[in-house]
């Protein structure tokens, strides 16, 4: 009996040295802590496409924003010149020379000008802002 015994006995310390061994490789711990990683960096990246995803539409608009802009320049042409000019001459006219001019509302005339000066501005700021 004590040989069977001391068999038994050896059997359950090599299991357990097996055992202990396989703790030793760490598999688990290592499988637990590449989960965790693999976890953090999947967040991290779902973070950032949220950001890369903000940056392509503002890419977009500015791409948008230049074309319009572009457009708007060439439709200003020297209209800029003139506007100003014009401006100028109407606050210079009388309404009698007005009125021959065929221009019934020296305001709405200036404002139609100051359109144009706006636009100006308008484009400048976005320019700016691009």
């Amino acid at each position: 009996m004590t040989v069977a015994e001391r068999q038994r006995e050896i059997k359950a310390l090599v299991s357990r040295v097996k055992a202990l061994e396989k703790a030793l490789t760490l598999e688990k711990t290592l499988i637990e802590i590449k989960n965790i990683v693999w976890a953090k960096i999947n967040q991290s990246i779902t973070g950032q496409w949220q950001s890369i995803q903000a940056i392509d539409e503002q890419i977009e608009l500015i791409g948008l924003a230049q074309f319009e802009n572009q457009r708007a320049r060439v439709a200003l042409g020297t209209m800029l010149e003139q506007a100003n000019k014009m401006i100028n001459f109407l606050n210079h006219q009388t309404k009698e020379e007005l009125e021959a001019m065929q221009i019934m509302s020296r305001t709405d005339a200036v404002l139609t000008s100051k359109k144009v000066l706006t636009l100006k501005g308008f484009v400048q700021t976005l320019e700016g802002k691009c």
